[in-house]
């Protein structure tokens, strides 16, 4: 894959993300090619990637635009996050060194700053727990786990609504990064499975409350 094939993917892939391009958005290759700076294979080869992924969806016409994830799409897709990074979370606890814990840690301290600002800092969260949870993977050393891990961490649709989630939901989430915490400290695998299934089945009934909050918001904009 070339250089402005990754430069196209990774600018999309934000846009996308972020709800500069939100959920149903048609996606014009030239357009997007503009505002990446780039030709339009790139773009082409981009969004094929993208589609990978779900992010991007393509109807009979083969035009692209930005999937829009209803939510039993979220539910199937936590479902499966927690059968999947759970079993991460055992590995990862059966083969935990000191250097991965550590850098746990700070990454939940991090969190901890974030959700203690006032008002939270939900960017800053994301991105620690992002790491947090990254860390937790690439300590599971496997490689399969990675691949089916990688379509179901970062929805759109969570990202958007985190920022509707109360200080309380944050709190809860940097408690139970404890838990797993002392779950790898112990090297219990099966304890780190069982707080694993347990925060992501939390994190997305928290998600469905902000979502159904979210839909009623955007209703009384479209009434």
């Amino acid at each position: 894959m070339s250089r402005a094939s990754d430069r196209a993917y990774a600018g999309i892939r934000s846009m996308i993300l972020s709800g500069e391009l939100p959920a149903g958005s048609q996606l014009g290759e030239e357009a997007l090619a503009e505002r990446c700076g780039v030709s339009r294979t790139p773009v082409r080869d981009a969004l094929r990637r993208l589609e990978s992924e779900l992010l991007v969806k393509r109807n009979e016409a083969q035009r692209s635009f930005v999937a829009d994830w209803s939510l039993g799409d979220v539910a199937d897709a936590f479902e499966l996050r927690a059968m999947l990074e759970s079993h991460a979370a055992r590995r990862a606890a059966e083969r935990m060194d000191d250097v991965t814990l550590q850098q746990l840690r700070l990454c939940n301290q991090a969190i901890l700053r974030a959700v203690q600002q006032d008002p939270p800092d939900v960017n800053g969260f994301l991105e620690a727990n992002r790491d947090f949870h990254a860390l937790i993977l690439e300590s599971a050393q496997s490689r399969r786990l990675a691949s089916l891990l990688a379509t179901l961490i970062e929805q759109p649709v969570v990202w958007r609504t985190a920022h509707q989630y109360g200080r309380d939901a944050l709190r809860r989430s940097h408690g139970e990064h404890e838990e797993l915490l002392a779950a790898f400290a112990r090297r219990d695998g099966a304890w780190a499975e069982a707080v694993m299934a347990a925060h992501i089945r939390r994190a997305f009934h928290a998600y469905a409350d902000a979502h159904q909050g979210l839909t009623t918001i955007d209703a009384a904009r479209t009434a």
